[in-house]
């Protein structure tokens, strides 16, 4: 490659105008006097150590995690490919590399279980009960915002109060929509401002690295997943053989792809033209979306796992919904189910630690919050919405072996 670095002047450093902006967090966090690790870095290793991080290795990318194939993709390998690819594109083209790696680590942190079906079966509920849809690009900045915590060096739990730039990575990184060519937006505005999916691009360029790395990491994977499946037949093979040989390669996989796409997308962006494929390999990476759709993600195999999927989450919000009464909720939820099903009474102690307590709260919600140093997201339940609130994030942040569990408790009698 003839230029290298060639984005380095817009890279998001120090010298950059908006890195005042971009490095913003809304509280201060600690400071260690030694501290070696940059702004981003610090989100990396904070996202790192968090508890909705090691959630992700069993969560379902695409196929269903408690299938018992060890070596099928789940949603925390996904993270680390597009932490991969991302990496590669942003140290060649001269973008800020930790920022980079932090946008990809923290990405899919607010999708459901059980993948995208468990995303729609929450946003239909969400959209009944709360009059507001659930997409995981914006449950991930409302997780990192509000809900997940981390514990400081005196043992308080604190909100991740990650920066800003980070916070939009996520937000912003909806990698279905087809776009070659893509230029930051020019305002670092509220995220607020986000209110559907795509609707802006990030604000940094490793931001918009990152949503295209994102597309690229997964269509190749998913590929060999459902292979290894058994997937696909002698016709799917031979069409998969002659995307290859478009890529010059003998096979279509997760190395052939992230390979051709990563040397093209660091030889025809530029800052004028924005981060693009060349149009020969743009149509490459459409044909194999095209093809995946078709054979994977749309094949009546994987009919029975979102039916399933669906009767879980929704048998999973119905059993908590009904032990709404204000603050009462608390003693309601220990009262009728603390100790006969155990996804109850850990949902009503996750509720503790997320509402204001008052004198008369029982003495176990108390132990449960007494270290919680965190936004108080559900208030006092003054509303059933609030209520409703916690229960679509209670199950949003489960695995899917931990939703599968919950659902198997509701059968004993």
């Amino acid at each position: 490659m003839n230029e290298e670095k060639k984005f380095a002047s817009v890279s998001m450093t120090p010298e950059n105008p908006h890195w005042e902006q971009a490095v913003a967090r809304e509280n201060m966090l600690y400071d260690r006097a030694d501290d070696i690790r940059s702004p981003f870095m610090r989100d990396y290793t904070r996202v790192l150590h968090s508890l909705a991080y090691r959630r992700m290795k069993h969560k379902t990318q695409v196929f269903y995690d408690g299938a018992g194939n060890d070596h099928i993709c789940t949603r925390i390998e996904h993270v680390a490919h597009v932490d991969s690819v991302s990496h590669s594109i942003a140290a060649t083209l001269g973008l800020n590399e930790e920022l980079t790696r932090a946008i990809s680590i923290a990405h899919d942190l607010g999708h459901a279980p059980f993948g995208h079906k468990g995303e729609k079966v929450l946003s239909g509920l969400s959209e009944t009960y709360l009059g507001t849809p659930f997409w995981h690009e914006q449950h991930g900045v409302y997780l990192v915002d509000r809900i997940e915590l981390l514990e400081d060096p005196q043992k308080r739990m604190r909100n991740l109060n990650l920066t800003y730039a980070v916070r939009d990575g996520i937000i912003s990184h909806c990698g279905e929509v087809d776009q070659n060519g893509i230029h930051p937006r020019e305002e670092m505005f509220d995220l607020k401002e986000f209110d559907s999916v795509g609707k802006y691009q990030a604000s940094t360029w490793e931001g918009c690295v990152v949503k295209l790395s994102d597309k690229i990491a997964y269509l190749g994977r998913d590929i060999e997943d459902a292979d290894r499946l058994g997937y696909f037949d002698t016709t799917q093979l031979l069409q998969l053989r002659a995307l290859a040989r478009r890529c010059k390669e003998d096979a279509v996989n997760t190395t052939v792809i992230t390979h051709s796409m990563i040397i093209d997308i660091c030889k025809c962006s530029s800052i004028e033209n924005g981060l693009c494929l060349s149009e020969e390999m743009n149509g490459i990476l459409n044909d194999i979306k095209k093809f995946n759709y078709e054979n994977i993600y749309r094949n009546p195999r994987l009919s029975y796992y979102e039916k399933y999927a669906e009767l879980v989450l929704t048998s999973l919000f119905d059993a908590l919904t009904p032990y709404y009464d204000g603050m009462d909720s608390l003693r309601r939820l220990a009262e009728k189910n603390f100790h006969g099903r155990r996804f109850i009474r850990e949902f009503a102690e996750f509720l503790a630690g997320y509402c204001a307590l008052e004198e008369t709260a029982p003495d176990w919600a108390y132990r449960e919050s007494r270290n919680m140093d965190c936004i108080k997201t559900y208030g006092r339940l003054e509303t059933r919405e609030q209520y409703l609130r916690a229960v679509v994030d209670f199950i949003a942040g489960m695995t899917d072996n931990y939703a599968a569990d919950a659902f198997g408790q509701l059968l004993q009698c």
